[in-house]
């Protein structure tokens, strides 16, 4: 696929009179945590379903079969498939894009520019589409595998103009996505007080996930800015097509943001 397209898929519905009345749906897959028949019905659920893009990463991804496993995805998708990568090493040229995160809300160098430096010739030489990411972990009432990893400490919940002033800053280095991360399996998910913030601070889209477990959750995200959610854990303890059909079903809105004057 022709450098840029991917991204130019997934953004373009922010554009489109749609979104006026609907998130965009991306369904996270971790290799580690489901056998590849479970996996795959999944993907092929999600694409009938009207899922936006397929995520596939993970914090630490045993598993040494990425490439395979992505083609094995796009085998039953016609989606674009992302990265959601935990470390240097989750790249893969079957992939339509990776997400090149930089954790802003850390004060980790290695994972605000240092994993990039090294990952950054192999994505070029692979032709990978990097879609530029700010990274920001939410307190969630348990530390995370991610802040685990990554040796930082998250945002407050209840300081939402923190993570707002991050997420202006990022905006204002460049980047495309502001991503809101409470972290899988989080005891609770990101507040909409703070959704509702940021989505209202910044002008590019934004991306929440971790701990969102009902599509009553869904609707509130996207009610309160959320342009996309972001959804995995969940269709790991629930195999269940009806539940997957509504989750993706509750992205339906009505919603009108007003940005925060500058």
């Amino acid at each position: 696929m022709p450098l840029h397209t991917t991204l130019d898929r997934l953004l373009a519905h922010i554009s489109e009179p749609l979104l006026e009345k609907r998130a965009g749906f991306l369904l996270l897959i971790d290799p580690d945590k489901r056998d590849e028949p479970s996996l795959l019905k999944l993907a092929e659920d999600a694409t009938a379903f009207g899922a936006t893009a397929i995520l596939i990463g993970g914090s630490t991804m045993l598993s040494n079969r990425l490439d395979e496993y992505i083609r094995r995805i796009k085998s039953v998708s016609h989606l674009p498939v992302i990265i959601f990568p935990g470390s240097v090493v989750q790249v893969s040229r079957e992939a339509d894009a990776i997400l090149y995160l930089s954790l802003v809300s850390g004060r980790n160098p290695e994972y605000l520019i240092g994993h990039h430096v090294i990952a950054a010739p192999l994505i070029q030489q692979l032709e990978l589409e990097p879609i530029s990411t700010a990274y920001l972990l939410i307190e969630s009432g348990r530390k995370t595998a991610v802040e685990f990893m990554s040796n930082s400490s998250p945002i407050p919940r209840h300081k939402p103009e923190i993570a707002a002033a991050h997420a202006l800053a990022a905006e204002y280095l460049g980047m495309k996505l502001v991503y809101l991360e409470a972290g899988s399996g989080a005891d609770y998910s990101v507040p909409e007080e703070m959704i509702s913030l940021v989505s209202k601070t910044i002008s590019v889209p934004l991306v929440v996930g971790g701990g969102i477990r009902t599509p009553d959750d869904v609707r509130r995200k996207a009610q309160a800015g959320a342009n996309f959610i972001v959804v995995g854990n969940a269709f790991e303890r629930r195999h269940d097509r009806v539940y997957l059909q509504e989750m993706i079903a509750a992205t339906m809105f009505s919603r009108k943001v007003e940005r925060v004057s500058r």
